[in-house]
């Protein structure tokens, strides 16, 4: 009998020594693996929400959004969850249709903006093909994870992929399809907290068979959800509920695709004794936010705003957007005799004189009141103005020490007429000394600058613009702008466009022009069925 080769001793060794290194290669492996896992897990509240959810016996009924708002709109609505379609999302963000235009970034960015705007509502967000190849789908998994989604939606589409209800899908083959969804079931695993929605669009693009294969292999993948999209009658839509092995306790979803797809639309009894678990409403929404902003543009066009009835009041769309609790939290951090900045600014002597102008001559310690504006006596001589106390700006002529009797007399008459506009402020001394000046006069030692002045302080004013209704009297809107920006007013409020504000402003303020009463507006300007209203601050 032949015996079997002995090792050497240094041969066993060998032998020995790689078997022990076996195990610490796998174990460093894993090792890498569980920091991963560690670095990339994060536990999402909605997503752990929507898992309870699928648990549960009712059919889950989910309209989709496309923005903040209209999720918000949704919770607000008591609905369990939201699909972000991204037919809408590229129609309302892009303007454009589904047509693989709207990129990985600005999904997420949406995203983003939608779970800052919502509370506790889970989000399933449209990922289409995963915008690449595996790794690409992998990182998109993890960046809609980190986003909030609780969900994430994957497709089986070429690119570039299209809506599932039009001509000219295309679909990538079996191999590929499969590795796009155990990339995101790796990328779920790994750390990513968020549920994978695996469709297939094979039903337009291939067949029924192909279809059913397809889910089935998802499932086997390891998929969360199971979606064939564009099934086209109730014994398809079965087929696809009664599929067995790895499918069978998968949850089902359905599209409702409003307004004519290929799915019949049924109601949600129907399809829960179908066996589907969440539908989803994808132009429900978007669809009548297009028609109801043509039907307003069109009343517009004929000089009519929307009816109440229609646009809601001014408190529904403040509530809407979220004013009430803005308020109220904010009310948490209220402080006891708050300053804001522009009322401290306002407060404040005027910077005068401008840089770099000399110093006034010094004049005796204590308070001083100056004038907010003097007006210039255009009857007196080119060479003779009001002055005030300090120097004037070098390209104008300075004014003599000693100003006409009838000069003086003109400007306290037109200081009078404007003293409810532009009261005297008393002040402290400017560092460095100040000029007299004689309130009574209009008169004071030292060379002129009322013009100048003037101009300078009432562009530190402020102006209150009110819109309201011509019949009604409802007020559309209010809102404050410093007297420096009237020449930019007409952005703001486009129904000016034509009216030199700066002109008919200096008209209701110059000298002579009746002082309004308390609440009375400087100017009120009639503009077809709006009434434009500009009050002094």
């Amino acid at each position: 009998m032949r015996s079997s080769p002995s090792l050497s001793r240094p041969a066993v060794s060998r032998v020995a020594a790689a078997a022990r290194m076996q195990p610490c290669w796998r174990s460093a492996a894993a090792s890498r693996r569980a920091c991963v896992s560690v670095a990339a897990t994060f536990k999402n509240s909605r997503t752990e929400k929507l898992r309870k959810l699928l648990r549960g016996d009712e059919i889950l009924l989910g309209p989709c959004c496309h923005d903040a708002l209209s999720a918000k709109l949704i919770e607000q609505a008591g609905f369990p969850y939201a699909f972000m379609s991204g037919f809408c999302t590229a129609g309302a963000r892009l303007g454009a249709p589904d047509t693989g235009l709207i990129s990985y970034g600005e999904m997420v960015d949406t995203g983003r903006c939608i779970h800052e705007a919502t509370r506790h509502i889970p989000v399933i967000g449209d990922g289409d093909t995963g915008y690449g190849n595996a790794m690409n789908v992998k990182r998109t998994v993890r960046g809609y994870a980190q986003a909030g989604f609780a969900g994430i939606l994957i497709e089986d589409q070429e690119a570039p992929k299209s809506c599932g209800h039009v001509r000219g899908k295309r679909v990538v083959g079996r191999e590929e399809a499969v590795s796009r969804i155990r990339a995101a079931v790796d990328a779920r695993d790994e750390g990513a907290d968020i549920l994978i929605v695996a469709r297939t669009d094979a039903r337009q693009a291939v067949s029924l068979e192909e279809a059913l294969w397809r889910a089935q292999a998802f499932a086997e993948a390891g998929a969360d959800v199971l979606f064939i999209d564009a099934l086209e009658s109730e014994a398809e839509m079965r087929a696809f509920t009664s599929l067995g092995g790895a499918a069978a306790g998968v949850p089902k979803m359905a599209n409702m695709l409003e307004g004519g797809g290929k799915t019949p639309v049924l109601p949600p009894s129907a399809l829960k004794a179908l066996g589907f678990r969440l539908v989803a409403y994808p132009l429900s929404l978007l669809g009548v936010s297009i028609r109801a902003m043509q039907d307003a543009l069109q009343g517009l066009r004929r000089g009519r705003v929307p009816p109440l009835e229609a646009l809601g009041s001014f408190g529904d769309i403040q509530a809407a957007v979220g004013f009430p609790e803005y308020y109220e939290e904010e009310s948490r951090y209220a402080i006891s005799n708050p300053t804001s900045t522009s009322a401290a600014a306002a407060a404040a002597p005027l910077p005068y004189p401008p840089y770099p102008y000399p110093p006034s001559p010094p004049q005796a310690a204590g308070p001083v009141v100056e004038p907010d504006f003097v007006v210039e006596d255009r009857s007196a001589p080119a060479d003779s103005f009001t002055a005030t106390s300090w120097p004037h700006p070098p390209e104008s002529k300075p004014s003599t020490s000693s100003t006409s009797s009838a000069s003086s007399s003109s400007s306290a008459t037109a200081a009078e007429a404007f003293s409810s506009l532009f009261p005297p402020r008393t002040a402290a001394p400017h560092a460095g000394g100040s000029g007299s000046a004689d309130t009574g006069s209009g008169t004071g030692s030292g060379t002129g600058g009322g013009a100048a002045d003037d101009a300078s302080y009432r562009r530190n004013r402020s102006l209150r613009v009110r819109i309201s209704d011509a019949a009604s009297g409802l007020v559309k809107l209010e809102t404050r702008v410093p007297a420096g920006f009237l020449n930019g007013i007409t952005a703001l409020v486009p129904q000016v466009s034509g009216f030199n504000i700066e002109a008919l402003l200096e008209q209701a303020m110059g000298p002579g022009a009746a002082r309004p009463q308390p609440g009375q507006p400087l100017l009120s300007i009639p503009t077809g069925n709006d009434i434009v209203q500009i009050f002094l601050e």
